[in-house]
């Protein structure tokens, strides 16, 4: 089974092609990009490099959120539209488990952290056992004063993965002094490989036209309007 992979959903960009659980090719960047601009391209080259045809693919996964309003959209928008062209199944995977994969094998906890402005992140935890990870605190929206006191109920090592952790690693050594394990910068981009291994687990299905990103907070410019309005 062949798949193709597209993680748009914050700053990195990963693109890949994965057939029988072999990655034949990916295209991963951690360089600020306009992912309008270079995804599609992105897409085109991890094609060319093995020498298929979009038409070759058996079905598509696409981070679904949370993050960048503006990058999720974007992945989701491809890849839905992939998927009603070719008629092939389309998986929708948290951005938060698909870094969380970096940490599969860590024996404690494993926190995904995206910042999100304003002493706010997009996070989740979670745990692995037998090569897959479980949900241990839902993906969301959070302060990092309120994650930290959620994670201090943990007797337990937290994996702190991702490329924003740098900006908060001070507050989270602070807060959780050795039970705070900071990921080695290889740990802290996404995988589109990953994002793949992660689909396979879901059951395949056709319909697109209801699949929505999670983006787990409302657009900024809708909160301003909403605030303008007098309305929570």
């Amino acid at each position: 089974m062949i798949w193709l992979g597209i993680d748009t959903s914050n700053t990195p960009l990963s693109v890949a092609i994965v057939k029988d659980g072999q990655v034949l090719t990916e295209e991963n960047t951690s360089m600020p990009v306009n992912h309008s601009l270079r995804a599609m391209p992105a897409i085109e080259e991890v094609f060319t490099k093995a020498n298929l045809s979009p038409a070759d693919i058996d079905a598509i996964a696409v981070s679904e959120g949370p993050g960048s309003y503006t990058g999720v959209r974007i992945g989701v928008t491809i890849a839905k539209t992939l998927a009603w062209t070719l008629n092939k199944p389309l998986v929708g995977v948290s951005s938060m488990k698909v870094l969380a994969m970096n940490g599969l094998f860590f024996n404690g906890l494993i926190c995904p952290i995206v910042d999100a402005r304003r002493k706010n992140v997009y996070a989740g935890v979670y745990q692995s056992k037998n090569d897959k990870l479980t949900s241990v605190i839902e993906d969301g929206h959070y302060s990092l004063e309120d994650l930290l006191e959620r994670l201090q109920t943990y007797d337990r090592p937290i994996l702190f993965v991702g490329k924003d952790v740098a900006m908060h690693e001070a507050q989270l050594v602070e807060s959780l002094q050795e039970r705070a394990v900071i990921a080695p910068f290889s740990f802290n981009l996404p995988r589109a490989s990953s994002l793949i291994y992660t689909a396979q687990q879901v059951e395949l299905n056709k319909e697109v036209h209801h699949f929505v990103p999670e983006y787990h907070r409302i657009a900024e410019a809708e909160a301003n309007w909403l605030k303008a309005q007098g309305k929570d």
